[in-house]
């Protein structure tokens, strides 16, 4: 399929605790557990989303957790406790679309910012518009922002591994992916370091 663009393609092999209950909070679907091995598959145009969940769910046993279908991207999450049936469902999308791993988009870091020591009002907004942990004021907060979206999942992913910090929201959709983690300002520059560096870890293409 020429016309469809895979936006973002990764495997997540095991779902930080922080991130499943993120997106048992945010989801629809059939919620992930801390350990599931996850991927995301981010497709231009979006409603192709639907052909690409139906043949990586006859192909596998892994459950979606997230279908996202807008106008111009779509998003379909897998997991499972098994990562070779996520990995089944990813490879029966591939070669069903005609493409490989290598056709994904390479992911851009479009800003990249540490704020220190926020201040209380500051903190006081983002959580009224946050869909994951407390900002506390005094913590640093680091603000990542992706293009294509999807990969922003990978990225919080890998910080979380690296460093004791709190995921406070994330963008899994849309034109940019945005994550904001928060915690002390060494673990909040352990968790960036970690975060852009698996972006920079993911081949493909660039954008056109």
């Amino acid at each position: 399929m020429a016309d469809v663009t895979l936006r973002t393609y990764v495997f997540l092999d095991s779902l930080q605790p922080q991130l499943a209950a993120f997106i048992g909070t945010t989801a629809r679907g059939f919620l992930p557990v801390a350990g599931d091995a996850s991927m995301f598959i981010e497709t231009a145009p979006g409603l192709i989303i639907n052909r690409v969940t139906d043949v990586a769910l006859k192909a596998t046993q892994a459950t979606p957790a997230i279908m996202v279908v807008e106008r111009a991207f779509g998003l379909l999450e897998i997991h499972h406790r098994d990562k070779g049936q996520v990995m089944i469902g990813g490879q029966a999308v591939l070669t069903h679309l005609g493409l490989g791993e290598g056709d994904r988009t390479k992911p851009r870091v479009v800003s990249d910012q540490v704020i220190r020591a926020v201040e209380p009002y500051h903190a006081q907004v983002i959580n009224k518009i946050r869909y994951g942990d407390m900002l506390i004021s005094g913590e640093s907060l680091f603000i990542l922002e992706s293009e294509p979206a999807g990969y922003i999942a990978f990225a919080a992913n890998q910080a979380l591994k690296a460093a004791r910090v709190k995921l406070i929201d994330a963008s899994l959709f849309g034109a940019f992916g945005r994550l904001y983690l928060s915690g002390p300002e060494a673990q909040i520059d352990a968790a960036r370091d970690a975060a852009t560096r698996a972006l920079g870890s993911v081949t493909g293409q660039d954008r056109a």
